[in-house]
């Protein structure tokens, strides 16, 4: 499995985030209940605005620099980023901090996070001692040097995924804050690849690649009733306890929704009928239950879905309310004395992102960075058992998780499905 780079190559074959912040060492930890609350609101919050096309974001690379940007705001930047991080200013940055040690011991994923600053700009030093030791960099002020060193941090804590920086850079740069996130996992239980042909919904009579498997494990999937509709929830288990939800909805649920209520499933708002109480018929979308003849006496849940690779290039402050950001991007006067004396103002804050699922797992990265300026997816038979059977043949949605915390690491939109090649001969 590979991801496209950012500039069109393919690297090697894993998944990354970026938001830069280096974290180490210590006991094996987990993210706290109060981290993954605030995270996956921020995940639900972001999901309710998006729209129909392919899409990939996570929020797990820019909450916790909205955290530490909300513990050094004052004034109306420091309300607006403590309505968007879901607590308190004082607290933001400790469990920002908490939440980045944490990632670092889950398996299959790695966080960074740098912070880069002009050579005359002086940092508070109270708020600088609480990033990890090497974490700080400078920007000497020439926007080529600066742009070829903070592209070469994104490809190394990327390993070559994410090769540029999403931030502008020009002589009035004061001030680069980023973060970086890379998961990768491997399903426990390989998918083998197949051909689609959807019967109905968008992508009716297209010639599809699919991924289908079989499992005696009804539970995997399930079907939530929420205040939007129905929704099919499937768990896709990795090797390294990071799984994927594949989520969905009726089919005048808009992605907002169906992300949310997916998000709505691990904060346990709503109850989730697993697969062996469904009765049958067709209790969810994409589902049908019944019975079948088989060779051996175990029930059986049959998957079928689409392969995706996504992109998102996000820009966050074309919805600044929803990050906290409004007050601070007005370059009149400035709103972090916690970083600095100089006055500074949010110049630019953007998020690229990728994400993969093949038959073989999945890998996702995102990166984010905010710039400051100065204010500036038989044989005869025996036994009669029961038969789910659950196809994602119409646009989804899905939740990266992390299994023990439920965090959400990456979350996205799956709105066109692979199309299957056919040779120049084929007719």
């Amino acid at each position: 499995m590979s991801i496209p780079d950012m500039d069109g190559g393919v690297p090697e074959n894993e998944n990354h985030a970026i938001m830069c912040v280096t974290v180490r060492g210590g006991a094996v930890m987990q993210p706290t209940a109060t981290s993954v609350s605030a995270v996956n609101r921020l995940t639900a919050r972001w999901a309710t605005g998006l729209g129909p096309a392919d899409t990939v974001f996570s929020a797990t690379t820019v909450w916790p620099l909205l955290a530490l940007l909300a513990h050094a705001a004052e004034g109306p930047a420091r309300s607006e980023l403590e309505e968007a991080v879901g607590m308190r200013a004082d607290d933001a940055a400790a469990t920002a901090r908490d939440l980045l040690a944490a990632l670092k011991d889950v398996r299959g994923a790695r966080s960074a996070i740098g912070l880069w600053t002009g050579r005359a700009l002086p940092l508070n030093p109270a708020w600088a001692s609480g990033l990890p030791t090497d974490t700080l960099g400078v920007l000497t002020g020439d926007p080529h040097a600066d742009r070829k060193a903070l592209d070469a941090w994104a490809s190394d804590c990327t390993d070559g995924l994410i090769r540029s920086m999403p931030v502008p850079l020009d002589g009035g740069t004061e001030l680069v804050l980023a973060a970086a996130q890379a998961v990768r996992t491997r399903w426990l239980q390989p998918f083998s690849e197949c051909e689609m042909v959807p019967e109905k919904g968008p992508w009716a009579g297209r010639y599809l690649i699919g991924l289908r498997r079989e499992t005696s494990l009804l539970d995997r999937v399930g079907v939530a009733e929420t205040e939007a509709g129905r929704l099919t929830v499937l768990k896709v288990l990795g090797d390294t306890g990071v799984d994927i939800h594949l989520l969905l909805g009726d089919p005048d649920m808009p992605p907002g929704q169906v992300l949310s209520a997916g998000a709505g499933t691990l904060a346990g708002r709503y109850r989730t009928v697993p697969g062996h109480l469904l009765p049958a018929g067709d209790p969810g979308p994409g589902l049908e239950t019944g019975t079948e003849r088989s060779l051996l006496p175990e029930p059986t849940l049959a998957v079928r879905t689409s392969p995706y690779s996504l992109g998102g290039d996000h820009d966050l402050l074309l919805r600044p309310a929803l990050f906290g950001l409004s007050a601070a991007t007005d370059m009149s006067h400035g709103h972090f004395p916690g970083i600095s004396g100089a006055p500074l103002a949010v110049r630019s804050a953007r998020q690229a992102a990728v994400a993969v699922f093949d038959a073989a797992g999945f890998e996702a990265a995102s990166l984010c960075a905010v710039g400051m300026a100065a204010a500036g997816m038989p044989p005869a038979p025996r036994y009669l058992t029961r038969r789910v059977e659950v196809s994602f043949d119409r646009p989804f949605g899905f939740l990266a998780v992390h299994r023990t915390s439920r965090l959400v690491l990456a979350a996205g939109w799956v709105a066109e499905p692979t199309v299957y090649p056919v040779d120049e001969g084929d007719a």
